[in-house]
């Protein structure tokens, strides 16, 4: 069972739990969680050449285009060949999804679907410290002292675009983009969805998909 490495992806709008389940997968199943994020956040620390040229998009208030998150996810995962992993934030375009294909198979693509009404309640309490790129939510992972990141002692922010007022543009974005991955990943057999309000409600379904593709490393009962 474990001598395939496990290739997911993990697709979902701002605010759906993605990063909550990815951290429970990463530590239930031993796969690595990458994060374009992430990535695009040490690249730009570390003045790489991608992260130079994705900061100048940034800085503008312009998404980051298909070219330079390609060429950046692409040389992360040159570098894991040899592990299972689970990426987030990856593909979110068709033509990312087609560059990724030129390297691997995906076995198992999950979406996550949230109600809108949701989703705006989580984003509108969200509040992130934005050097590290922590994200705190004010109902169920309130930092210990409001307004103040935990490890820093820094103050948070709320982003612009999870106002209320910025959320709905961001699905409705969000959605357009997504569809055809999500199409394409839905022609091939290996998506899979899960609807509703609660990721601890959705987290059993995610589980046990996964457990019939690689052993768990610990047992559920961890959690």
């Amino acid at each position: 069972m474990a001598s395939k490495l496990l290739r997911a992806v993990i697709l979902g709008p701002p605010g759906s739990g993605k990063g909550t389940v990815c951290q429970r997968i990463a530590q239930n199943f031993g796969l690595q969680h990458l994060s374009s994020g992430h990535f695009l956040r040490e690249n730009i620390k570390a003045n790489t050449e991608v992260g130079d040229l994705a900061k100048q998009y940034i800085e503008k208030g312009l998404l980051v285009p298909d070219h330079v998150i390609t060429r950046l996810m692409m040389s992360e995962l040159e570098m894991r060949r040899s592990q299972h992993w689970l990426l987030d934030g990856f593909p979110r375009t068709l033509v990312q999804a087609e560059a990724l294909d030129k390297i691997c198979e995906l076995d198992l693509v999950i979406t996550l679907n949230i109600p809108f009404e949701t989703l705006k309640d989580r984003l509108s309490r969200r509040w992130i410290h934005a050097p590290s790129g922590r994200v705190y939510n004010l109902d169920f992972n309130p930092p210990h002292v409001h307004g103040i990141d935990d490890i820093t002692g820094e103050p948070l922010i709320q982003q612009e675009d999870d106002k209320p007022e910025a959320v709905a543009a961001r699905l409705r974005q969000y959605k357009d983009v997504a569809k055809p991955v999500i199409d394409l990943y839905k022609s091939r057999g290996v998506l899979h969805q899960f609807s509703g309000t609660e990721t601890n409600k959705i987290w059993p379904y995610v589980y046990t998909l996964f457990s019939n593709k690689i052993t768990p490393v610990q047992s559920q009962e961890a959690h």
